[in-house]
């Protein structure tokens, strides 16, 4: 069994503060930090992502830069590729092994798995070249990305524990909703505390 940790999202727009930000950010993105501090060779491989949006576009429809946002399909302005709000929370800790996946750019883009390495390379091709057999999952935002990260990573056949103490949502009632719809489609719901992290 080679074990990865996803970590999804802890960027500065998505925490308080920022342009999206999720309630509970700050929290979570110390709480990962905390983690990997306490487990430093729990996991052979990190793959961290972040929004990278492309500036003065749309992204596909994602980004409203006219009228009102939905705030179901399309967002207000955020985690433009290069500004700070794109740039992972400051007290995100991560060793210098974690692989940086970026997605979204010229499109949505909620799933880690629709992103690339800086030099191109897919998330499933990396998981496929190391063996990887079982993720567990952490981040931003449960009801978004974090969701379709999850959805994504069963897909493709991982083992997938989502550790609920380490993520936070934009709504909570949705937030509900996709942790129901993840445990049933295989997803272990964990606590990143209580749960066996191999070392």
């Amino acid at each position: 069994m080679t074990r990865a940790l996803f970590i999804i999202d802890v960027q500065n727009d998505f925490t308080e503060g920022g342009a999206l930000a999720v309630t509970g950010g700050a929290a979570v993105t110390a709480g990962i930090s905390a983690l990997l501090a306490a487990h430093p060779q729990a996991y052979r491989h990190i793959f961290a992502s972040r929004d990278w949006h492309t500036a003065d576009s749309d992204n596909g429809g994602h980004i409203a830069l006219t009228g009102e946002p939905d705030f179901v399909s399309t967002w207000p302005v955020h985690c433009v590729a290069g500004t700070p709000g794109a740039e992972y929370h400051p007290d995100l800790v991560l060793p210098d092994r974690a692989v940086h996946i970026y997605k979204g750019q010229g499109e949505p883009g909620y799933s880690i798995f629709e992103g690339k390495t800086g030099v191109g390379d897919t998330l499933g091709a990396l998981l496929a070249q190391r063996g990887v057999t079982d993720v567990d999952v952490v981040g931003l935002a449960t009801d978004h990305c974090v969701r379709a990260s999850t959805l994504d990573a069963l897909e493709h056949g991982q083992h997938v524990r989502v550790f609920t103490d380490l993520i936070a949502g934009v709504d909570e009632s949705a937030s509900q909703a996709a942790l129901a719809e993840l445990a049933h489609m295989g997803a272990v719901l964990a606590v990143s505390t209580t749960t066996t992290v191999l070392d």
